[in-house]
């Protein structure tokens, strides 16, 4: 079968569970320019389970491939299915080039894909050495607030233990200070994120970084980050 022949039946299989209430993943402000068929979360990777056992034949290069033309489907659920794709395939993941890699995230535009491009794909490439810490300050320069979302949620494989992170605090922080400032409402609660889950591995280094720039944080980052030093938990 060829690449489109194989999307086509991966479209029949998400659609046999497509349902007008997941379109906006419960979330009545959640927007993107793709798409949706209104898949759920476990019912996408149902999908990713058994088409990652038809395609076990695949070459990396092969599985690459499609993924990347899943990617621009422009459709949501297409988006989605080809990053849990390349998590369940690591060698098709580890052979990624960082051509390919900045290819899977040319069409974000919504923060589900975001965050789960940047733990599964971006950030785990990151954090392997297949992205130079340049690729990733680039993003903050854009004015487009998903490229900015993303430097900072590819902080997340770094520190989060279940993608295989064990801490990094000198390149989570390098990140986060570069966005103490921003105040769109996205890379806020990133950095947030970013500042909490680096505080399961280094409590210190965050205490610090939250008294150097207190005056300058968003008060939400000082709230939930503060709060999870104190309480480990985001809120009171």
């Amino acid at each position: 079968m060829t690449n489109a022949e194989i999307i086509d039946l991966i479209l029949e299989d998400l659609k046999k569970f497509a349902a007008a209430r997941h379109n906006t993943l419960g979330v009545p402000s959640f927007t993107t320019s793709m798409k949706r068929l209104g898949v759920s979360a476990p019912r996408l990777k149902t999908v990713a389970k058994n088409w990652s056992s038809i395609l076990y034949d695949f070459t990396p290069e092969q599985w690459n491939e499609l993924c990347i033309l899943l990617t621009k489907k422009g459709i949501f659920e297409c988006q989605i299915l080809a990053y849990e794709l390349l998590w369940k395939n690591k060698n098709a993941l580890k052979g990624l080039t960082p051509e390919q890699i900045l290819m899977l995230g040319s069409t974000l535009d919504n923060w589900a894909s975001t965050d789960t491009y940047c733990t599964m794909i971006a950030g785990w490439h990151w954090r392997e050495g297949t992205l130079s810490n340049s690729h990733i300050t680039e993003w903050l320069k854009s004015d487009n607030r998903w490229r900015r979302r993303a430097a900072v949620v590819c902080t997340i494989p770094l520190n989060l233990r279940s993608k295989g992170g064990t801490g990094d605090p000198q390149r989570t922080l390098m990140i986060c200070e570069k966005v103490v400032n921003d105040r769109d409402d996205m890379v806020v609660k990133a950095l947030s994120w970013a500042l909490r889950e680096l505080s399961k591995s280094d409590k210190r280094a965050v205490e610090n970084f939250i008294k150097k720039h207190w005056e300058r944080l968003h008060p939400r980052v000082r709230r939930e980050v503060t709060t999870k030093l104190e309480t480990g938990r985001k809120n009171g």
